[in-house]
């Protein structure tokens, strides 16, 4: 969870210095989710919660630091 909030603020930050667009942000967190989703084999649980975790970022979009 750590290194998802780290990439996450990472994410955001690229986003605020408009290095990458927003749709691009996005395209890398569902690309990143669909790994995770589509994971088989032992640990394939702990994928599927990072997935969800990812998918919520996804959701909730760059707005959560737009004032």
């Amino acid at each position: 969870m750590a290194a998802l909030s780290i990439c996450e603020a990472l994410l955001l930050t690229i986003h605020d210095y408009k290095l990458l667009p927003e749709h691009e942000i996005i395209g890398i967190l569902r690309d990143a989710a669909a790994t995770h989703e589509n994971a088989v084999g032992p640990g394939a649980e702990m994928h599927q919660a990072v997935a969800a975790l990812m998918n919520r970022i996804i959701a909730g979009g760059i707005s959560v630091r737009r004032p």
